[in-house]
């Protein structure tokens, strides 16, 4: 079909802001060969072909910056509207009790505009620590003024304040981190400083001593509990575990580098490996609780957990919700806990007390918590039912339902290598040292872990003496020198075999989803492999040396002249040149 174009190239340019400005007289944009290239996918035009015509349609500028200061100011006072809560709660606005409060925060955030966040699934990642700013968060919780108005920088004075200084900060607010590849593994209990973080609004700095919360709804005795209650160990008997949590981001930046996605109304972090860490965490079952409140009456099976964190949804205000079914409770699977790794919780993991539910996704375990609801049905809050979904692959921006996608609650079995990265050169002996872990959630354990040199065609196996200790909810490390002959650009898979012999599916695009969310596909990095015994290796590294000329990068051409005449010609007298003559 031909294509016809709603408007000119250079009249496409002139609805972006950012892009320079056309020669006068071009009808391409400076950065035509980009976007032509899929390098600027977010300025290409969608093609229109449900005509007799195919039509190319730019993308819509973003709308003018507006504020209504009349409706905004007809609000109130947002000092006193959206005051702080409880004493000693810093940066906690109760919102589910308050749905008057609700609809004047809404009116707030849609009586403006705000600018867009930037692009970076169709364009280039930005160089920086942090990497994304989160401008519209910042923005929402200064719009709301009030007990949020210092939210965004007092948080981030608390990541500072708590976390190592090597942390990657891919989204600075709400905060999102996870430790260097190096420190990932390093040990196989990961320190506080280094755990990754994903928070999902501001972070509540509380006085333990001012600190409670509730136990409501389908409970025959619903009841207040202090942290001093739960460590009475006459009433609670004490628990300690080590548990691996995982986001169900992790490994993300792997799906985006295949096909983009949408994910959900937080810019979606850049996640590499590191979304996982493993630590030992001290607290009380649930259960007990729920037990001391008489337990669970009409037909209750879902509890569901507030957090004292402001989340924001689709112009809507709230606090952070989730809700796990009762039987994870009843097994004795969900923690209420006040220490980490033999020290109270760090502010920034959910001082004084967090949910810890084993084996789930890191979403489910609450930080902050202020109450605990009984409930018929799983949570209706958006973090629940809107978000954490895993869709067809068919599903997408122009047809997605959130019924469509199913709930993520247990990870499944996955793996990933520390060292070396892809694209590194590596040399070597005849193996490649590697580094990495392999988890599975729901209580399984990795088994086996296999790694390959080849693309995935032939697996060795990683030696048990070569894995961390085997635990019910934690994760293994390891470190393998895998056997590699072959030179030149290889690639190097790994997977885990977990207790129930479940494995991993074997390539990005059979675990891609609309959400970008678990990425459990075996783990694939390229490297370049430089074997040092192989004779002509050899030489030629020792002519590098001997020239004072780099090696690296890999692409560079050598500045050095690598054969003589005579060679040539001692060549040619063996074995003839290029051509013949008959």
């Amino acid at each position: 079909m031909p294509i016809t174009y709603t408007c000119t190239m250079a009249e496409q340019a002139s609805t972006h802001a950012n892009d320079n400005p056309a020669p006068a007289g071009a009808k391409n944009r400076p950065d035509e060969w980009k976007i032509e290239q899929g390098l600027a996918g977010a300025k290409l035009a969608y093609l229109d072909q449900t005509g007799d015509v195919t039509t190319e349609n730019p993308p819509a500028p973003w709308p003018e910056m507006t504020k209504d200061e009349a409706a905004i100011k007809s609000v109130g006072n947002r000092d006193e509207l959206f005051q702080r809560e409880r004493k000693g709660w810093k940066g906690y606005v109760e919102w589910e009790a308050c749905p008057e409060k609700k609809a004047k925060a809404h009116k707030i955030l849609t009586s403006q505009t705000f600018p867009p966040n930037p692009e970076y699934q169709l364009g280039p990642i930005p160089g920086t620590n942090p990497v994304l700013p989160g401008t519209h968060w910042k923005q929402w919780h200064h719009a709301i003024g009030g007990e949020l108005s210092d939210v965004p920088e007092n948080s981030w004075e608390t990541v500072l304040k708590e976390k190592h200084p090597e942390m990657l900060h891919l989204l600075q607010f709400p905060y999102n981190g996870e430790p260097p590849k190096r420190l990932v593994t390093a040990k196989p209990i990961t320190p506080n400083s280094l755990h990754f973080v994903r928070n999902h609004g501001g972070i509540p700095i509380i006085d333990e001593k001012e600190y409670y919360f509730d136990v409501n709804g389908l409970v025959a005795d619903p009841k207040k509990f202090t942290l001093d209650d739960l460590k009475d160990e006459s009433r609670f008997p004490r628990v300690t575990k080590k548990v691996t949590m995982q986001c169900s981001g992790t490994r993300r930046i792997e799906q985006i580098n295949v096909y983009a996605g949408q994910g959900d109304e937080l810019a979606q972090a850049p996640w590499a490996e590191g979304a996982i860490g493993t630590a030992e965490y001290t607290g009380i079952s649930l259960k007990k609780v729920i037990k001391a409140c008489g337990g669970l009456v009409n037909n209750a099976k879902h509890l569901e957990f507030y957090g004292a964190d402001t989340y924001f949804k689709s112009g809507q205000t709230m606090n952070y919700l989730v809700s796990v079914p009762w039987s994870k409770v009843k097994a004795n699977e969900v923690l209420l806990c006040w220490e980490m790794n033999g020290e109270p919780l760090p502010a920034i993991h959910g001082f004084p007390l967090r949910v810890m539910v084993l084996g789930y996704i890191g979403a489910r375990s609450v930080k902050w918590l202020y109450r605990i609801k009984a409930l018929k049905d799983p949570s209706p809050a958006p973090v629940q039912s809107k978000e954490y979904l895993y869709f067809n692959q068919q599903t997408g921006k122009h047809n997605q339902k959130p019924t469509d996608g199913i709930q993520i609650q247990e990870m499944p079995v996955s793996s990933a290598i520390m060292s070396p990265w892809t694209n590194q050169v590596v040399l070597h002996e005849g193996a490649i040292h590697c580094k990495g872990w392999a988890y599975s959630g729901g209580g399984r354990w990795p088994e086996r872990v296999e790694l390959s040199a080849d693309g995935g065609f032939s697996w060795y196996a990683v030696p048990l003496d070569l894995l961390s200790a085997k635990h019910k909810w934690t994760w293994r490390t390891w470190e393998f020198a895998l056997p590699c002959d072959v030179e030149g650009w290889i690639e190097i898979v790994c997977r885990c075999w977990d207790n129930s012999l479940n494995t991993q599916p074997l390539n990005v695009r059979a675990a891609w989803n609309w959400g970008l969310h678990v990425t459990s596909s075996a783990h694939r990095i390229k490297v370049y492999s430089i074997n040092k015994t192989r004779p002509r290796t050899i030489e030629k590294l020792k002519a590098f040396e001997e020239n004072d000329s780099p090696l690296a990068p890999i692409t560079w051409p050598e500045e050095f002249t690598t054969q003589s005449p005579e060679e040539y010609k001692e060549f040619w007298e063996k074995y003839g040149p290029r051509d013949v003559d008959d």
